[in-house]
Order: C-alpha cells, then structure tokens, then sequence
C-alpha cells in the first residue's frame, strides 16, 4: 500500500494579520499557540475545548463565546442570527452541557436596514426558543458606513454539566471508534454557490441546527462520550488534526465511510475545495469506546440530525506526533494537515 504526505511551502510568518488566520488551519493555530494563549494562559484555556467547563460550588458549568462575520449574512438554510445562535449551543454541546443563557453582542454598520436586523433578530429569538433558552444581556455598537460589512454578531453561551459528564481530548484512548453525525460540507456549500452565483437543479442549504438536544439524548442513555467537536471552520480533517495533536494519538479514518451529498460533492469539484475541509454547523464527531460504538449509532440515528451516523475511523495507537490518516478510496494512505492558507473566508 503506498503512503504519501502532501506539503505546501507558503510562509507561515507574517508580521500583520492575513484572512487565513480565522480559517481554522495551520495560519490559525500558530496565531492561537504564539500570540493569544501565552498572553491569556490559565488553566481553563488549557483546556482546548470548544467551552471553559469549570466548578462554582456544587455546580459544574460550561462557558463559551463566538463572533459571526458570515457573507452573505442571508443564504439557504439560514442567516446570520440564526447561525449565531446555533453556534454557541453547538459550542456548549460538545462539553455535553445543557445550554441555559445566551447573550448578543451587534456591531452594525451605518446604513445597514433595520428591516434586515429584525429579521435576524426574529431568528435568533426563534432559534434560542425552540431550544429552551433565553437571550438575557447583550449590547450594540455602530460603526461609520463602509467600515462594518453590515453586520457581525458575538453571541456567549452558559450552560450546565452533569457531574458525570467528562468530555475532553485527554480522554480519548486506543480503540475508541470515531462517528460522525451528519453528512459534510453542506454549509460552506451553500455559501460558497451564492457567492459565486453558481445555480444546480437542487438547492444546496446549510446544515445550521442546533445540536444541543441530540447530545442531550446521549448524555441521558448513559452514553459515556470520551470526546465531541464541531466540524465549522476547517472541516472535517482540521478538526481531526486538531484533536488528534491534543491527544497525542493517530488517528484512521476511511474516505468511502465519510457521508457526503451528490450536489455538495460535485458544487466541491466545480469549485475546486477539498470537502474534507469545507465547514459544517451541524456536523460533528464523537469518541466512544468500541463496546459503545453500536448503541451510539442507534441512538444517533433515531435523531434527524443524527439520521446518517457512521462511524468513519479509529484511534489505532499513542503517537505524540498526533497523525491523521486518510484511506482513499483508491486504497492509498494520504496524510492529511492543517491548510496553510484560507479555502472559505468569511464563512461562519
């Protein structure tokens, strides 16, 4: 079986920020490891999970933030406000947390149509509704007219976790089987197809959902979940590599196991991504031990958003050099790394 690694020489250096550095790649986790985190650095950020889960009294919490710069902020399946809050419930899930609070931060651009910001606003109440949450505190700026693209939104997200809920990167062992939820590339798809102004005889809608009550329903059957993360920025592969260096473990997935639509492939050949990187808001893996693999995927695929659960790969091995490995469906072994460069800017 042949085996090659392939490497990009862009330079990875830069003295002013570059779009790639809020891609989810390579360009993002050096500016994270360099400038961001020995400035910040405290334990809870250490912990390198998509929240802060931390302990005030008896009471275990979870704590998140993101901000929202989508273009275009309206497109199929959604639009910024509901992306906002899908996201930061989708953030508190991968600790396993209950979501509670939310709050909504606007920057709004002078001219930006108040027509417009009801709508998004109307989406966001809609969304944080229908899974029992409530947007409590908030503020607003506003900023000169071709300064603000229209509108960015950050929205911080406060849930609970049961005391026995222990999700983490640090948990996950040799032989854990890792499943994916939902088909990939939906999202930044559909995004992409406005942009470029590309129509297919079937419309191409983003995945945004709110995952919070599919994890819910694991957390209930005892489901004893090693690790989750969300597949947004980078993809599918950067969310593996991501993992799989903070876990110092390889990883093996399967190219032919890894659900993906038709219309989204071909969208992906026409525009020349690699849907291995393209971002997702409803799509994300889960570390379980092999034992539990097969209730897992029951449970997921009693859920809609869980309808096409597979598991893709396993975790063969400790390796601190923390390798993902992709076998093609040619059956050639391809190493995947973080993009040095952004494929989708402004995306999420």
């Amino acid at each position: 079986m042949t085996n090659f690694t392939l490497s990009c020489p862009t330079p990875l250096h830069y003295e002013q920020i570059v779009l790639a550095h809020g891609g989810g790649g390579r360009l993002m986790q050096q500016l994270l490891d360099s400038t961001v985190q020995p400035i910040f650095n405290n334990a809870l950020l250490q912990q390198k999970q998509d929240c802060a889960v931390f302990t005030i009294g008896d009471q275990k919490l979870a704590f998140t933030t993101d901000s929202y710069v989508i273009n275009p902020v309206f497109f199929a399946g959604g639009d910024i406000g509901k992306l906002a809050v899908c996201g930061t419930l989708n953030d508190l899930a991968m600790s396993g947390a209950k979501p509670l609070y939310l709050s909504c931060g606007l920057i709004l651009e002078e001219g930006f149509a108040i027509s417009d910001l009801k709508i998004i606003l109307q989406s966001m109440q809609e969304t944080a509704q229908a899974a029992g949450v409530s947007i409590v505190t908030g503020d607003t700026k506003v900023v000169d007219q071709g300064k603000g693209d229209g509108i960015y939104i950050n929205t911080a997200g406060i849930g609970v976790v049961a005391s026995n809920v222990q999700i983490s990167p640090q948990r996950i062992h040799v032989g854990d089987h890792i499943i994916i939820n939902s088909d990939i590339a939906r999202h930044g798809m559909a995004i992409m197809l406005v942009r470029e102004g590309v129509a297919f005889e079937s419309q191409i809608e983003s995945d945004c959902a709110d995952l919070s009550g599919l994890v819910h329903k694991l957390v209930a059957e005892n489901i004893d979940l090693h690790c989750l993360r969300d597949l947004t920025r980078g993809g599918l592969a950067s969310g593996l590599l991501e993992l799989a260096t903070t876990s110092e473990h390889r990883f093996e997935i399967q190219e032919t196991a890894i659900p993906i639509h038709d219309d989204v492939q071909s969208a992906c050949d026409i525009l020349g991504f690699d849907p291995l990187y393209v971002a997702n808001e409803a799509c994300f893996v889960l570390f379980v031990a092999h034992e539990d693999s097969e209730k897992t995927l029951a449970l997921l695929r009693q859920h809609s958003l869980g309808s096409q659960a597979r598991q893709i790969g396993t975790v063969t091995n400790v390796d601190k050099n923390g390798p993902v490995i992709l076998q093609t469906s040619m059956g050639v072994n391809r190493q995947l790394t973080l993009l040095s460069g952004e494929q989708l800017p402004r995306i999420c």
